[in-house]
């Protein structure tokens, strides 16, 4: 229990994002039903019932190989480019199946952002990483580009140290600095979500914090969850955080709540470090 008592510390802190604005909306901006999930014969996630809250950032923790994962890549079909995958239940983002067979896979993706564990730069100019997506989707005009590189640099808090050369490659940005800009990359899509595996897990303290603060900025705006397996990180940057083990959804509430007061015995041991 002495665990408990320091998460009990550190969530009432004054300042931590886990004790949250105090308004979490009621109406679920993604929701899975009895949703399941298959590689092939192995089944990876089993009968997920989670209501995921817009503008909050929903943390899900867990041991190596529970599912975790799966679960993120799931809510914008990231899983579709595996053979093999099946889902079933209900994936609803406002209140509609993103699994429905009428349902535009890049739209989705436009809607529904995806930053990775390990920063993934293309390998072009600082402008055109961010310019991509918008020249994907037809837009060509010099002016409304320029202005989207320069929102989106501004938004992910990368603008005033790049904004000199935007013509230089992203691969010679620090590994912070990669990360970032793959955020600032995910934004100029104008999603309502945005999903973060492990976005800090292969950066240095330093660079983590400014990947935290930009979080906590973010979600006055946009819908995140973020996987991640630092409990302190989920405890300093979510309000909801849900906890997967085995391929299943043992238990969610207010992380603070979670934190300190566990409903699940399996969820105590977890956070006490009994297991995992």
């Amino acid at each position: 229990m002495a665990l408990i008592k320091k998460f009990t510390q550190f969530v009432e802190s004054p300042g931590n994002a886990a004790t949250g604005n105090g308004a979490v909306s009621s109406l679920p901006k993604i929701e899975t039903r009895g949703m399941s999930f298959f590689y092939g014969t192995k089944q990876a996630l089993h009968d997920i019932n989670l209501k995921i809250q817009d503008r909050a950032v929903t943390a899900l923790i867990g041991p190596s190989g529970c599912g975790k994962s799966t679960y993120l890549r799931s809510l914008n079909r990231m899983n579709d480019i595996i053979e093999g995958t099946r889902v079933t239940g209900d994936v609803l983002l406002d209140g509609e199946d993103i699994y429905d067979r009428e349902v535009d896979v890049v739209s989705l993706r436009k809607r529904v952002g995806m930053v990775f564990q390990k920063s993934t730069p293309f390998p072009k100019s600082i402008f055109d990483n961010i310019a991509f997506g918008p020249r994907i989707a037809g837009l060509t005009k010099k002016s409304e580009l320029q202005s989207i590189v320069e929102r989106c640099l501004k938004q992910s808090a990368l603008w005033n140290e790049v904004k000199d050369r935007l013509k230089d490659s992203a691969m010679a940005l620090s590994g912070g600095q990669q990360q970032r800009l793959c955020i600032a990359r995910a934004l100029a899509t104008n999603p309502e979500v945005l999903l973060m595996d492990e976005p800090a897990s292969a950066l240095d303290p330093a660079s983590t914090a400014r990947i935290e603060d930009l979080i906590f900025d973010l979600k006055q705006n946009y819908t995140i969850v973020i996987v991640t397996h630092n409990m302190q990180q989920a405890a300093r940057v979510s309000e909801l955080t849900a906890f997967f083990c085995m391929g299943r959804l043992v238990e969610i509430g207010q992380t603070k709540q979670l934190f300190t007061n566990p409903t699940e015995k399996e969820t105590e041991d977890y956070i006490t470090g009994r297991f995992g």
